[in-house]
């Protein structure tokens, strides 16, 4: 029977869209995993599942999360200026978010769960991977600790660091435990896109780090599978299935001061997860949209907007449409109102849907028709958060 590793891959606040896909996998897919493997800040999500949380319970933690609420000045370091230990601190984390998050250092050490969490030493230059039976409070920190911008994390005389720079996904680690699957979710960024300044250029080296050697090992691993393929013995000795979901997902790594970015990202998880099982034969119980009730106070928002342009009968592009539409006079304008029922779900849905009421006017479609139902999808995108757009869907 195949052994199967949960890869929860580094990301910094990215990570939130793990939670998502988790509630996926774990709740509505009902995937069981036999080990749990995490880098950098995912290792939050495994310290939840070790402990025996559900998905959901993930999810909605990450989902009511401020992030502001877990980080710090390091005012006693600011006088130092470059020689300072860090810019920021996570003592709150330790503070607020744990215990917020109900986080239980012993039933983590007692957990019959196999997990690996991935800390750095420093002092001697070695990837430690911390086993759930030996996790504390100080070994979470520092897997989380990237320098510069949290300070490092000193435990029996060693200094531990965030190991993301050494390795984003310990796929290794997960092998040697006799993994045939690894379900790797990855959220670091593979646009290429360099950004200038300090911090473009520190995500920037992340990034390169983090993929260049992610993407040598699974170049090992389908060596290793052809090889064995082959009846050659191969590097690895057994096949391996890499079943990997990963997405761009939009909050900055690190500077992200938004509650309702944090929740989108979650939810744009569960809505990649659910499109990921159906395209890779994976069944799963839909369950909720968004189970997590984000209104503080039931609030609304309408707007108007007139559209104007033509119409191209038989085009297949919008391009050609309007193009033939002009030549032919074919004009039609729409005057819509915009009604958003909830603006805090609205913020939150990855699909900004929005509902439209109005009328469309246009000679060769019968004069002026009402608008019987249509949505309006603002600031969505098709993979690359990078790149906005606006969806209108009328039917008259």
């Amino acid at each position: 029977m195949s052994k199967r590793s949960l890869m929860l891959a580094g990301g910094g606040i990215k990570i939130a869209f793990q939670a998502g896909v988790l509630q996926v996998w774990l709740d509505e897919a009902g995937i069981e995993f036999d080990h749990g493997d995490a880098v950098s800040a995912a290792c939050f999500n495994l310290a939840m599942w070790t402990q025996g949380m559900s998905g959901r319970q993930i999810a909605d933690n990450w989902r009511n999360l401020d992030p502001i609420a877990g980080v710090d000045v390091n005012w006693s370091q600011l006088a130092r200026l470059i020689y300072a230990e860090s810019l920021f601190e996570l003592d709150a984390y330790r503070q607020k978010v744990f215990p917020a998050w109900g986080l239980d250092w012993e039933k983590i050490r007692g957990s019959r769960r196999e997990a690996t969490f991935n800390v750095y030493n420093f002092s001697k230059h070695e990837l430690r991977p911390v086993t759930a039976p030996e996790m504390t409070e100080d070994f979470l920190v520092a897997a989380a600790s990237l320098p510069m911008w949290f300070p490092p994390v000193h435990v029996d005389g060693d200094t531990y660091i965030d190991a993301v720079f050494n390795t984003a996904s310990n796929i290794e680690e997960a092998i040697r435990r006799g993994a045939d699957e690894l379900w790797i979710i990855w959220t670091t960024s593979q646009r290429g896109e360099w950004f200038d300044g300090f911090v473009g250029n520190f995500f920037g080296i992340f990034e390169a780090t983090a993929n260049g050697g992610y993407k040598q090992v699974l170049a090992r691993i389908e060596r290793s599978n052809d090889a064995i393929a082959r009846g050659a013995q191969g590097e690895f000795g057994r096949p391996i299935t890499v079943r990997e979901l990963k997405a761009e997902v939009p909050p900055h790594y690190l500077l992200n001061f938004s509650k309702d970015r944090t929740a989108e990202a979650v939810n744009r998880g569960v809505e990649a997860a659910r499109v990921w099982c159906h395209a890779n034969g994976v069944s799963y119980r839909r369950g909720d949209v968004y189970p997590t009730e984000v209104h503080t106070a039931q609030t609304s928002l309408r707007f108007s907007e007139d559209v104007t342009g033509y119409v191209g009968f038989g085009a297949a592009d919008y391009r050609d449409g309007f193009d033939l539409g002009r030549v032919d006079e074919s004009r039609v304008d729409a005057h819509m109102s915009i009604r958003v029922d909830g603006v805090n779900r609205f913020i939150t849905m990855p699909e900004h849907q929005a509902a439209i009421e109005g009328v469309v006017v246009c000679e060769r479609l019968g004069g002026r028709r009402p608008i019987s139902r249509g949505t309006f999808n603002i600031f969505v995108d098709d993979g690359d958060p990078a790149r906005k757009k606006g969806d209108l869907s009328r039917f008259f």
